[in-house]
């Protein structure tokens, strides 16, 4: 349904720099206005996890560019739309559905790099969880039961879910006992864990790494206790983007330090994708044109009812 075609990063030789290095070498134009760049991220953990994850990578952020990088966690993926519109966001780590959707309502942004694989691919699916111990073996056994989804500018989970069951001839809402928004794909596999809900969606990318993994690393639940019964077809991977107001030289700036940071800072690296993935690479926005029609399809479902 949404592969996307591969990008391969060119070669780059950024050094790490100290702040007055790179003010010297032409940044003085935009450091004085842009004394505080804000970095924000879609709610995929709890903040505390967020912050572990990307404190890191902000501190390497605010060297390479001579200049202090906020990072802001926002409440729901619609803040980090919203704070991109405004101008208020400068940089922001989307899911694909959100990055979608900021352009869909006139956000003037552009993508810039996208996470891979460890193979290479840039793509991840996304999942219906049941409990292991359970007796529901497809998502037709769960009439009547309650469904966990992320967020409505999810991808993995919210908008593939609905077009999945879409595709089985399901209307969530009708279908199921409840629908409910958990707002993190931590908090839905916590309501499924609870038994607030009999399914919930949620992002896994292969065997070795999805978001049930991560929690289970963290000691949150045990991975074993879960199983799937739905997996999506393919779907591009998360980009970063940031405003096209920026002027070019921090563009430059900023999207060199991204794309080199698996090799420049591994520590940093490391502390994001815990050695699961591989380096960001180069994208565009036209990677993401499949989104924009799936998100088109979901708000027509909506709007039929």
């Amino acid at each position: 349904m949404i592969i996307h075609r591969r990008a391969l990063l060119g070669a780059t030789a950024g050094l790490l720099a100290a702040p007055s290095v790179l003010r010297a070498q032409g940044n003085a134009a935009w450091a004085a206005r842009y004394q505080e760049l804000v970095f924000a991220i879609i709610p995929s953990e709890n903040a505390s996890g967020v912050t572990e994850r990307y404190g890191p990578f902000i501190d390497y952020l605010s060297r390479r560019l001579g200049t202090k990088v906020t990072l802001r966690i926002a409440n729901d993926y619609a803040a980090v739309i919203e704070g991109q519109r405004s101008g208020n966001v400068h940089i922001a780590s989307y899911g694909p559905s959100s990055f979608a959707r900021a352009l869909m309502t006139g956000a003037q942004i552009t993508a810039f790099a996208i996470e891979t694989n460890l193979d290479g691919t840039k793509g991840y699916y996304s999942v219906f969880y049941v409990k292991k111990d359970s007796p529901y073996q497809r998502v037709e056994d769960l009439r009547g039961k309650n469904l966990g989804l992320v967020d409505p500018n999810s991808t993995s989970g919210n908008n593939v879910p609905r077009f999945a069951l879409n595709k089985m001839n399901i209307k969530p809402e009708d279908f199921f006992g409840r629908v409910v928004y958990t707002g993190s794909h931590e908090n839905a596999v916590i309501a499924l864990n609870q038994g607030t809900v009999e399914m919930c969606a949620n992002w896994w990318n292969d065997e070795q790494e999805s978001n049930l993994l991560r929690m289970a690393r963290k000691g949150m639940v045990k991975a074993e206790d879960f199983r799937i019964i739905f997996k999506s077809e393919q779907i591009v991977n998360s980009p970063m983007a940031y405003l096209n107001a920026l002027p070019d030289d921090l563009k430059t700036a900023i999207r060199s330090a991204v794309l080199e940071l698996a090799t420049t800072d591994k520590r940093a690296f490391e502390a994001i994708y815990e050695g699961k993935q591989g380096p960001l690479v180069a994208v565009d926005n036209a990677a993401y044109d499949p989104i924009i029609e799936l998100n088109r399809f979901v708000d027509n479902l909506r709007r039929r009812g």
